[in-house]
């Protein structure tokens, strides 16, 4: 078997390639959350072309505007000091069905993490289906999830703190779970 040392530059190129396109998993490299270069795995995921992709913002795969925002601030402490990130969360296709998958984030420029992001998605749904929940419900998951109180949700979001905690309730009663701890390892620890 021919190893990297004994192939020239254009055969070793060809063969990383192929691995990057036919990779079971969607790979994509963004710069300042513009995405750069993806796989068609990454592209068939979430329902598109990779030619609609390229050069767009990472809010294309977005519900919102708020929660493209959410999600950079999420993950960026962690890229910042450990280059790493993952989480499982729910995500739209441009079909607007929404879908469990796991995403996993390396930096090489830990400095200034965003400026250069290589991103794996995979998508779970498999063993992991989705049960429908409202935008606002995702809103107060993912607050939840980042550890903040109800006063401190409502001010983010906009509403009473009364209202954060009859979203609460609801969701617990939804998940058929007691506290937010059992309700955020339900949904997978993570951000959705």
């Amino acid at each position: 078997m021919a190893t990297p040392a004994d192939m020239d530059d254009a055969s070793y190129q060809a063969l990383c390639d192929i691995a990057f396109e036919s990779a079971p998993i969607g790979i994509v490299l963004t710069e300042n959350r513009i995405i750069k270069a993806c796989n068609r795995t990454f592209a068939d995921i979430f329902g598109y072309g990779k030619d609609e992709l390229l050069g767009q913002s990472f809010r294309v795969l977005y519900a919102s505007n708020e929660e493209f925002e959410q999600m950079r601030d999420i993950g960026l402490k962690t890229l910042r000091e450990q280059r790493r990130y993952s989480d499982e969360r729910i995500m739209p296709r441009k079909d607007g069905s929404l879908f469990w998958c796991r995403v996993r984030a390396h930096s090489p420029t830990p400095d200034d993490p965003l400026r250069r992001t290589i991103l794996s998605y995979a998508d779970i749904s498999d063993h992991r289906p989705y049960v429908s929940m409202s935008v606002r419900e995702r809103q107060i998951v993912l607050y939840l999830s980042g550890g903040k109180t109800s006063k401190e949700i409502a001010r983010h979001i906009g509403i009473s703190p009364r209202t954060v905690e009859f979203y609460r309730a609801r969701l617990l009663k939804k998940f058929s779970v007691s506290n937010v701890t059992e309700l955020l390892a339900h949904l997978g620890g993570a951000p959705v």
